[in-house]
């Protein structure tokens, strides 16, 4: 049973929606390139804040510390900021989020060594975590109910677009500090919202909710945690791998010398165009074939682009731009189809919790497997390698969406 005491809150106008909509835009598509950003210029930023060559076994090792690091700050900035949201508002917290990860990313123009760097990347992981679940449920709110999931796909397609940004901060910009200046735009948003944006009129309404629906980890709800939270964290697992690392990747296969400017920020440019372009066609094709065929197309799809890719090239080539943003176009199939299928294996009492599960441990598995890609490089003799392993996460994602009902 679950009672509900509401006051009447004031309508928001069409406008405040349209700014709302318009500023979470901003902060989302923002976290997107705070999230890529390092990755790009991972290997100019690395040994200036080394003070000295690194090897490409320590360049790995490093990395793995940074990368990782921020997936952690992700992981708890998605679990503790909802619940903030829940207890002082949307729009507070928004703000707070939005301004932390703003805020941190500034404060890497002026950090004096890689140490200082994991902690900054730390609470830009948390600030993101908390934009991209914050910003989804005040849109849910405040919209209408016949628009809502339509405007809920624009905004997830927010975050490649962040990621086309973070490749081309890397064409303008040869300085790695000079690209982190960006951080000033969402601390510029945060303040924006804290003054114009209103309150989610649902939040205000509801004063009290007593509600009995039983646990997610009950006998109904505990399988489907389970395979939701192996299908997206297997998935999380080979996307941040691949993502985090291709970019490196692409600079080890340059000839010495060369300083791979063009085509790192040209490959991130192309995962973020393809993620934009997979998102949007999913949609198309789970109404065509149907979710659980979408996704185990899609996986099986991801494991031999990756053969081909970290396989078949030893020297830098075009092709290389092909096959990224074919492989690209599959990463944004799986996040646009899982966004929908994951919250779908939950009755509606539970789904937001169960899926706010999913998604956060999945990221803690993320983060944990990236950390050993330094490893990986030494063990293995290289990035291409490496990245390789990272294909098998969407093999055990196809295995488990397959024998699901």
């Amino acid at each position: 049973m679950e009672t509900l005491e509401i006051t009447r809150a004031e309508p928001i106008s069409v406008s405040q929606k349209w700014l709302a909509f318009g500023l979470c835009v901003v902060a989302y598509a923002l976290s997107g390139t705070v999230s890529t950003l390092m990755s790009v210029y991972l290997p100019v930023a690395i040994p200036e804040l080394k003070g000295a060559a690194v090897s490409e076994a320590e360049l790995g090792e490093i990395g793995a510390y940074v990368n990782a690091v921020y997936l952690y700050g992700w992981m708890c900035g998605g679990l503790l900021f909802g619940v903030v949201s829940d207890r002082i508002g949307r729009k507070k917290s928004l703000t707070l989020v939005t301004a932390l990860y703003g805020i941190s990313t500034c404060l890497v123009t002026i950090v004096p060594d890689w140490y200082s760097l994991l902690a900054i990347r730390f609470t830009a992981g948390m600030g993101v975590g908390g934009v991209l679940l914050i910003t989804t449920v005040y849109i849910s709110e405040i919209w209408e109910d016949r628009s809502r999931a339509v405007i809920l796909g624009v905004l997830a397609v927010c975050f490649p677009i962040g990621i086309v940004t973070t490749g081309s901060l890397n064409l303008l910009f040869s300085n790695w500090r000079t690209g982190f200046g960006i951080g000033v735009i969402p601390v510029l948003a945060a303040l924006l919202i804290f003054l114009l944006l209103p309150e989610s009129d649902r939040w205000k309404g509801v004063r009290e909710v007593k509600a009995g629906h039983g646990s997610i980890f009950d006998a109904q709800n505990r399988p489907n945690v389970i395979r939701g939270s192996l299908i997206f964290g297997a998935v999380l697992i080979g996307l941040w791998g691949i993502f985090s690392w291709l970019p490196t990747w692409a600079q080890s296969l340059l000839a010495s010398g060369q300083d791979g400017q063009k085509e790192r920020g040209l490959l991130m440019i192309l995962l973020g165009m393809g993620g934009i372009t997979g998102g949007v066609f999913s949609g198309i094709l789970m109404n065509r074939f149907g979710k659980k065929n979408t996704l185990m197309a899609t996986f099986a799809t991801c494991v031999v682009m990756c053969g081909v890719l970290f396989i078949t090239n030893r020297t830098f080539t075009s092709i290389i731009y092909i096959e990224t943003a074919l492989l690209a176009f599959c990463f944004g199939i799986s996040q646009g189809a899982l966004s929908s299928y994951i919250p779908e294996l939950f009755p509606f009492a539970v789904r937001g919790t169960a899926t706010g599960f999913c998604f956060n441990v999945g990221r803690f598995f993320t983060a944990t497997a990236v950390f050993f890609i330094g490893s990986l490089v030494a063990v293995l003799g290289g990035f291409g390698n490496a990245l390789l392993v990272f294909s098998l996460p969407f093999l055990i994602a196809l295995i488990v969406t397959f024998r699901s009902k």
